[in-house]
């Protein structure tokens, strides 16, 4: 079975699934026209991808293609849909990179709250403000942590928030049994939790339903002195109505990993107004990129290869 892994894939991952005899084209830098002529000229039975973009028109183009694997959770990269009319099954790796995204979440809170960023900025530059960024840090024990979704990302930032002696409020369509069994967390609708918390951290996957849910309005809802942070998807928060919230003081503080048209991962620039702000911190869309996260995505993809291989059957199938 030939196999196009166009994107980055753990060593690990490589060699393992070599050992089990699989043919293995590996090109990391693949996409866009790139991408689709390999998979012209390649005809592979399977391609796996992260960050790359497989639209419909590299789905129609594919030959014996039956098996798209996304080496991560989302596959809002990939058009299932286009896919699905082919015959071409759509799989991905739920679960694997969670500890790694709340660990980030939590990270963009401590750095946001003690002015992390600009502090190492400062003294890299030779000044020493202690008395100015003395004053910045509220702490965290006690405040009001905002979770708009609680599937596994969600629950462990919940946590980790409650390790820090924050409260909890969460709004989700489906009740979580583990915050509903502690007394520091509890449900509500998604209004009261924007009025009340002093960070709302967003946890819900990229649909139709979910874009631009954090818009102008919803902005408005929040506490003047409010953080709020993205690690899911770019598309779930108006980029543009953020950016004019943050230059008015309607919140306070923004801190996202994902971002409206964001980049592919080989792209050397971005270019947005948000990035220029005082009162925005940003990472690299690199939520899920630990070594501890990227092993274990590596050991799925392999698990449903084996099982592809096997049966036919596609584990984690989305389509």
């Amino acid at each position: 079975m030939k196999i196009l892994i166009a994107d980055k894939f753990e060593d690990f991952g490589l060699t393992e699934l070599k050992t089990r005899g699989f043919d293995v084209i590996f090109e990391p830098d693949l996409k866009d026209d790139s991408l689709l002529a390999a998979l012209k000229e390649k005809d592979p039975d399977v391609l796996i991808v992260r960050s790359t973009k497989v639209p419909d028109a590299m789905i129609a183009a594919a030959g014996k293609l039956g098996l798209i694997i996304r080496a991560g959770a989302g596959y809002d990269t990939i058009d299932i849909t286009a896919a699905r009319a082919k015959g071409i099954s759509v799989a991905n790796c739920p679960g694997m990179n969670s500890t790694a995204v709340a660990e980030l979440a939590m990270a963009l809170m401590l750095s946001v709250d003690r002015r992390i960023p600009d502090q190492v900025a400062d003294l890299r530059q030779g000044v020493w403000n202690k008395k100015g960024y003395a004053k910045f840090a509220r702490g965290l024990k006690g405040r009001t942590l905002g979770l708009i979704g609680v599937g596994q990302i969600g629950k462990l930032v919940a946590r980790r928030a409650l390790a820090f002696e924050m409260k909890v409020l969460y709004q989700d369509i489906v009740p979580c049994e583990e915050l509903d069994n502690d007394d520091r967390a509890r449900r509500v609708e998604r209004e009261e939790l924007l009025r009340s918390a002093d960070v709302v951290s967003l946890h819900v996957p990229a649909m139709e339903a979910t874009k631009n849910l954090i818009n102008a309005e919803v902005l408005g809802m929040m506490q003047k002195h409010a953080l709020l942070i993205n690690t899911t998807r770019g598309s779930v928060v108006d980029q543009k109505a953020l950016a004019t919230a943050l230059k008015n003081g309607d919140i306070a503080f923004a801190a996202l990993d994902v971002y409206a048209d964001e980049p592919a991962a080989t792209d050397k620039t971005i270019a947005a107004d948000i990035l220029n702000l005082p009162n925005f911190y940003g990472t690299h869309h690199v939520g899920a990129s630990t070594e501890q996260a990227q092993l274990a995505v590596a050991e799925e993809v392999i698990r449903i290869l084996d099982e592809y291989a096997k049966t036919k059957e596609v584990l984690n199938c989305v389509n």
